[in-house]
This record gives structure tokens, sequence and C-alpha cells, in this order.
């Protein structure tokens, strides 16, 4: 986006939304006059030779389960229809001390589940943007505005991100601040960003998290060492993810990147079951308030995933938080001979219809390991959709797999 002023780039946002809104949907409300009267701030700012950070002047799009002062937190749920937030969420004050200008608030699926919203794809408006992180996917991919907050509790970051053909970041567990933000899985939930390329999406993460380490683009990357991750699961991505993992580990290699076929040990094979346990485990405790006063207005999905996290055992929750925390130790080691894990964002492309928001089995891992996580628009799919190709990093080292995602991305194009 180019723009020779915030109230200019905010008022380009704005247009693109009217030209688009009405047939992707991505957002739950857009507040256009908060936005310029913050851009004339910023702009009145640099008039005085203040740049108020590194996001100044720059539109952001915040999930909807994440609170914005004055503004509606809806949580994708009727019971929730008329709650105003008080006050800013952490990530959000961060991004607004930062110079970031808050352009609304990004349709999220059901307290950021698996019931979907109304946001359609934008590259293809008869299939699913993924989910939960849905409008700000869909938001920053038909160019509404440039950055977008997600969170990710199975694989709501990457898996939308991939679906709608963008940049999608989780950095490591506990990077950023969930104050402020609707608990789901209190052991898993990550704030995440969402941007059109790494570049920008680093940029992001860097004036939220104040590491100015996380900024790309300047002086040279040397050739990664890269392992390639089918994961227990490959069998459940289509022919063209294959190809897409396939084609970009040869691309790299043919930059200079080391190559490595890995086979994680025995454990790994039940992490993406150990997953799925603790966060329906954990969001049937957090959800215990609406499920309890207001059962009939959630929906039937969420009411038996409730009921399911419900059944399990404190032994079998405690079992899988034990699991999780053994393979986070063993893939420590993995990372002594590699730098980062290629493997699938998603299955397939975004699937079609939008009563599915598509499969997390490939960011289950990733998310229970509080690993970074990045999504890159790898090779087209079906329908000219786009396919993602996820780079996960060693825990903590989220600028060294955003520097790795950069040179990926140079090298893809």
């Amino acid at each position: 986006m180019k723009a020779t002023s915030a109230e200019a780039a905010v008022r380009l946002c704005l247009e693109r939304i009217d030209a688009r809104e009405a047939e992707i949907g991505a957002w739950e409300v857009v507040d256009g006059k908060g936005a310029l009267r913050q851009a004339r701030i910023c702009d009145h700012c640099a008039r005085s030779g203040v740049q108020r950070g590194l996001l100044h002047g720059i539109p952001i799009g915040v999930k909807d389960i994440i609170d914005v002062a004055a503004l509606p937190t809806r949580h994708g749920s009727p019971i929730y229809a008329h709650n105003i937030a008080a006050s800013d969420a952490a990530c959000v004050a961060l991004a607004k001390a930062a110079g970031g200008i808050v352009l609304g608030k990004t349709v999220t699926t059901e307290f950021a589940v698996f019931h979907p919203g109304k946001t359609r794809n934008p590259r293809n408006l008869a299939h699913t943007p993924g989910g939960s992180s849905s409008g700000s996917a869909a938001a920053v991919a038909s160019g509404m505005v440039p950055l977008a907050f997600g969170t990710q509790t199975a694989g709501s970051v990457i898996r939308p991100a991939a679906y709608c053909g963008i940049v999608g970041f989780k950095p490591s567990f506990g990077m950023i601040s969930r104050a402020g933000v609707k608990t789901q899985a209190e052991s898993l939930d990550t704030i995440g960003f969402m941007a059109g390329n790494v570049e920008d999406v680093a940029l992001f993460a860097a004036g939220v998290s104040g590491d100015h380490n996380l900024l790309v683009g300047s002086g040279a990357t040397p050739a990664p060492r890269i392992g390639v991750w089918r994961t227990d699961e490959w069998n459940q991505a289509s022919a063209a993810t294959h190809n897409a993992i396939e084609t970009a580990a040869a691309r790299f290699a043919d930059y200079g990147a080391q190559i490595k076929q890995v086979n994680l040990p025995e454990p790994f094979a039940q992490l993406g079951a150990a997953q799925k346990s603790i966060q329906l485990f954990e969001a049937a405790r957090s959800f215990t308030f609406e499920y309890e006063a207001h059962r009939e207005q959630l929906s039937a999905r969420l009411r038996a995933l409730i009921e399911e996290g419900r059944a399990i055992s404190w032994q079998s929750y405690r079992a899988a938080l034990d699991l999780a925390s053994r393979c986070r130790a063993l893939i420590a080691d993995e990372f002594r001979d590699i730098d980062v894990l290629l493997t699938p964002s998603a299955p397939g492309a975004a699937p079609l219809g939008l009563a599915s928001t598509g499969d997390p089995v490939f960011n289950r891992c990733g998310t229970a390991l509080h690993l970074p996580c990045i999504t890159l628009p790898g090779a087209g799919g079906a329908d000219e959709l786009p396919i993602g190709i996820q780079l996960i990093g060693p825990l903590w080292q989220d600028a060294m797999t955003l520097h790795i995602a950069y040179w990926a991305q140079q090298n893809l194009r």
C-alpha cells in the first residue's frame, strides 16, 4: 500500500472496504471515523518530526476476540452482541503505542473455534477463508488493510493465511501478552500476525513485541539448513500440497540450502491427538459460563465440543500435557542439525463451501510445541487457489525464523 500520509492510507483502506466488503464480509465493525482521527494525530506528529514507532500510520485489523477500547468485542457469538470493551488488549495497546491505527474488528469464528462466520475467501468467494482468524486473513488478502491480528490455538493463523494466499506468523508461545483476549486454551493460545509479505509481518511483530531483531530485509541471510518434515499425516495432504513442498525444497536447494529429510521419533505420531485433547479440555473449562448460562445461544457444534472436553479426565489431560512436554524436549535436539522445518500449512487449497473452515491437522504439532511458525504462498492449487508452505523454527528463535522466511520468499519468486 503506497500512501503519502497516514490519513491517505486509512482512506485507501476505507475505499477498498467499500468496494469489496459486501461480497467478502471480513469485518465485524469498521471504525472509519476513529481511524481517521488516529491518522491525523500520526500526521501531526510526523509534521513535527516525531515518528511514533515502527507502525507509525499503518492501519491494522483486530480479530474480534481481542479487545479494542470503546469498540464491540462479540467473539462471533450472539451472547456478546452488545458487549463493548472497556480497554485495549495488551497487543492492541502495544500496536497503538508503536503508531498503529486500528481500523476495526475482523470476523472470527464462534469463540475462535470451528463454527464459521460470514467471511468468504477473496481468492474465490465459493471457498472458505479458513478459521478462526478468517476475517483478518480475508481483509489482508483483499487489500482492505495491510496488517491484521489473528490468534492460534490449533491452526487459526497459519491455515487461513495459507488459504487466502498471504503470510501468517505465529510466534513462540508467550512472546505476545494475551491480556484482553478471550481465552480458549490457556496453554496453547498465541497472538499472531498477518500481512501480504514477510517484511511486513516481521515489521508488525517487531512493532508489537519491541524486538527490532525481528525486522528483515537488510543484510544477507546465509542459505539455511532445512529439514523436510512430512509428518505422520502426510497422506492427508493433497497431491498439490505434496508438489508445493517438493518444489519449494528443490528451489531452496538450487539457492544453496542444505536439505535434509526429517523423521521425528515415535512420540510425535501422537502429538496431534494430544494437542486436540489439551485444547478440548481447556476450552471446556474456559467456556463454562457461556455453556451454563447461555447454552441455547451456542452452536450445536460448539456445545458438542465443550461436552467432549468435559468428558476428558484430568488424568488424560495430564498425560497429553506430559507427551507435549516430552516432544518439546526432543524437538530441541532435532534443531541441532537444521535451522527450520519445512512442512505443509494445510492439507490443500481452501475447500469448496463455507460450512467448514478446513482441517488444522498440519498445525496442531507446531502449536503444541510452542514453536514459531510462518506460512508462505507456495505453488498454486486447484481453481488457482494458493497452497501454503510452512516453516517452523526453534523455540524463541523467532528472528532467525523470520529471516529464513524472508530468504525463502525471495527465492520462491
